[in-house]
């Protein structure tokens, strides 16, 4: 992991009009800067660039963030990796967190063979370009297949001769290992232990991960000395580097086409991809003929919850199709369908047709899977009354693993229209087949358990009556009681002092992201309280702590009479503010922006504003950039006659302000919610819970009470 002096050091010299400016075109307004927004198309400048504050933000599209931020969304990189993006930029040492043996070694072979990698990637264009082969017999093919040399650069195809040992001659000679061009699958043993080329003959494709790093390589045959070769496609087999199941072919250039468009088209082929590209649809990737994979499913949600299945329209293209709908489904995408007229597959199609046409085509021929499945399936299954009665099942079945439940019921009214079937009846079998799945989830999570701890005299807890990452029990009353909403996921979740391991291929969490265990309880719904006035009056208490955190906001009168008043934060007035009446803010986030600024507020020349826009935490960098970011500033032709008082200028009466509207609100909403529940029945019914309720009631209008009579008893002395 990289360590906080580093990302320090790296915050420190990264210029965020210098880097906005490697990608967007931008002119000096007043003290900010201002262009066109990289991340949607629009005509008139809305992306502006402040670099007193080190922040930008799109005030259309609300995208932006600190430096780190803005790589992240432009290059679809992870919090690490823009790191490390920048570090490269200006010449900054990563320095990270000391590594194992078994750490080191495994990071030392992983970086061998994607060095090999990139030698063979070379190797093959070489090839490719300047052997006589190459020329004659690789170029020749892509070129009749229609691409155009730009395109053969930028995927960096190549081809390998028909000699059987010719690139593992080539990488010995450069020093390359014998067993690690085996590792990679580059080359495999024959029988008497020689190396032999796995891509003999064949013109090559490399596949890139997201980042742009050659993995792996599919090889198509060609010469008429491979005839007698089964397979007219070798790919590279799994390797430490490569994992097929998490990589998606094409993807390295269609990232930023993806998050443009805010659409994915999914192809099977490597030709389908660049002749696609190269017709002007660059939002394309393919499953490289495998099956989809749930990991290759969310390497495409990274980018766009929009998801077309572009398939030939033959019964291998339907079959293709429906295979991947229920995962898609199930990982929350939003999925059509577009088939493409017989006979024609997306690498035909393009070729026929440039991207306006092609465009206009998936939109006139694009349904969504609902309708796509139910019209293939109800003509299959014709009048029979049996056959119908099983396909309807496997319609719902599809609906059922959508996890969203306002569009799982939309999906249900739909289908009960276009089925011509009672509502009720679709929405019994979707809960039916929702229990079972959650039921066989319980028992396979019990059976690791068990297994897990065969042998030993640990007690196996009973696990978790719902799925792993469900929203906590409702209470009779049909509230949550919020022991804690969720954290966005690049918050580590409140575990008390443990930190949650990362996962496959992500750096660990930095020590700083680590907090206590999160106590908060409220009646009030974890949800849809954007709207609601505590919540406005949270997010303004907010922004003063990451704004003005470190500032005075008063002096307490002494204790002593000829004593020295003391001074108090803003964090501190706040942070005693909430205590003194037990209450905290409602969201998770806010709560941990709170808890580490108390941290830190009485380290030596701790700047709230710079601490948390340079934040470890991604999620709460991202987060205070956002409070820090002005979309309006003092016109230079305002009249100085005319005084603006700023925020900073009136802490004293207005954080104090806005901490007792916030205490007086979230206290009104939370007796309001317990009001609504004790009128239910089914609280009625439950009378420890109704107790509890009662006292919980009690309490809060006791709270109320104190409340209005300190707002008038304390004293305070400006400063």
């Amino acid at each position: 992991m990289i360590d906080q002096a580093t990302i320090d050091r790296i915050m420190d010299a990264a210029q965020i009009v210098d880097v906005v400016s490697e990608f967007v075109t931008l002119r000096k307004r007043g003290v900010n800067y201002v262009g066109l927004c990289p991340f949607h198309n629009e005509k008139t400048p809305s992306f502006s660039v402040s670099p007193s504050k080190g922040v930008c933000k799109c005030f259309s599209c609300g995208k932006g963030g600190n430096v780190v931020h803005f790589i992240m969304e432009h290059e679809q990189l992870t919090y690490y990796e823009a790191l490390r993006w920048l570090a490269k930029k200006y010449n900054i040492e990563i320095k990270e967190r000391e590594l194992t043996d078994e750490e080191k070694q495994a990071h030392s072979l992983r970086e061998s063979l994607s060095v090999l990698n990139q030698f063979a990637g070379d190797y093959f264009r070489d090839v490719l370009y300047n052997h006589i082969d190459g020329q004659r017999i690789g170029m020749t093919y892509l070129r009749g297949r229609g691409f155009r040399d730009d395109i053969i650069r930028k995927f960096q195809l190549g081809y390998s001769t028909n000699s059987g040992d010719a690139l593992a001659r080539a990488a010995l000679q450069r020093g390359f290992r014998e067993d690690y061009l085996v590792r990679t699958g580059l080359c495999y043993r024959k029988d008497d232990g020689t190396l032999h080329d796995r891509f003999w003959g064949r013109v090559i494709f490399p596949v890139h991960s997201v980042s742009g790093k050659i993995v792996a390589f599919g090889g198509r045959v060609l010469n008429a000395a491979t005839k007698n070769v089964q397979m007219k496609y070798v790919n590279s087999p799994e390797s430490e580097i490569y994992h097929k199941s998490r990589e998606l072919y094409g993807i390295y250039f269609a990232k930023q086409a993806i998050v443009r468009q805010d659409r994915c088209f999914l192809v099977e082929g490597y030709t389908d991809v660049i002749s696609m590209h190269q017709s002007g649809l660059e939002n394309v990737v393919a499953s490289s003929g495998t099956a989809l994979t749930t990991e290759q499913i969310r390497l495409i949600h990274r980018f766009t919850d929009n998801i077309t299945l572009l398939y030939d329209g033959d019964g291998a293209g339907i079959k293709a199709s429906l295979r991947g709908i229920d995962m898609l489904l199930e990982e929350g995408m939003n999925v059509k369908v577009c088939l493409l007229p017989d006979g024609d597959d997306p690498d035909s199609f393009a070729r026929k047709h440039n991207a306006t046409d092609y465009q206009a085509y998936i939109n006139a021929h694009e349904v969504d899977f609902i309708r796509f499945k139910t019209a293939l399936l109800m003509e299959e299954a014709g009048k029979d009354p049996i056959r119908r009665s099983s396909l309807i099942g496997s319609i719902v079945q599809s609906i059922s693993v959508i996890p969203n439940d306002i569009t799982r019921s939309v999906y249900l009214r739909e289908c009960s229209q276009l089925l011509q079937m009672e509502e009720k009846v679709l929405v019994r079998a979707a809960a039916q087949l929702m229990e079972q799945r959650t039921e066989a989830k319980r028992k396979d999570e019990q059976r690791r358990r068990l297994r897990e701890n065969r042998g030993g005299n640990v007690p196996v807890p009973p696990p978790p009556a719902v799925e792993a990452g469900a929203a906590a029990a409702v209470s009779p009353d049909g509230l949550v009681p919020a022991v804690s909403e969720e954290p966005p996921a690049a918050v580590p979740p409140p575990v008390g002092e443990v930190t949650v391991p990362p996962a496959a291929g992500e750096a660990p969490v930095p020590p700083e992201t680590v907090v206590p265990a999160d106590t908060y309880t409220s009646f009030i719904p974890v949800q849809g309280n954007e709207r609601k006035l505590f919540y406005a009056k949270e997010e303004e208490l907010i922004r003063m702590i990451v704004r003005y955190g470190e500032k005075i906001v008063c002096y307490l009168a002494p204790e002593e009479e000829g004593g020295t008043p003391r001074p108090v934060s803003v964090i501190r007035f706040i942070s005693m503010g909430l205590k003194e009446d037990d209450l905290q803010f409602h969201n998770a986030l806010h709560r941990l922006i709170l808890q580490d600024a108390e941290r830190y507020q009485d380290d030596p020349g701790f700047v709230a504003e710079r601490h948390f826009v340079n934040h470890a935490n991604p999620e709460i960098s991202q987060r205070a950039a956002d409070l820090v970011s002005d979309r309006y500033q003092l016109s230079k032709y305002h009249s100085k006659s005319q005084k603006i008082v700023a925020d900073d200028e009136r802490l004293f009466d207005l954080v104090p302000r806005l901490l007792l509207d916030f205490k007086m609100a979230i206290v009104d909403e939370e007796l309001k919610q317990l009001l609504q529940a004790l009128a239910d029945s089914q609280t009625a019914g439950d009378p420890n819970h109704c107790r509890e309720m009662m006292q919980r009631y009690k309490e809060l209008h006791e709270t109320q009470r104190l409340m209005a009579q300190r707002a008038g008893d304390r004293v305070v002395l400006r400063g």
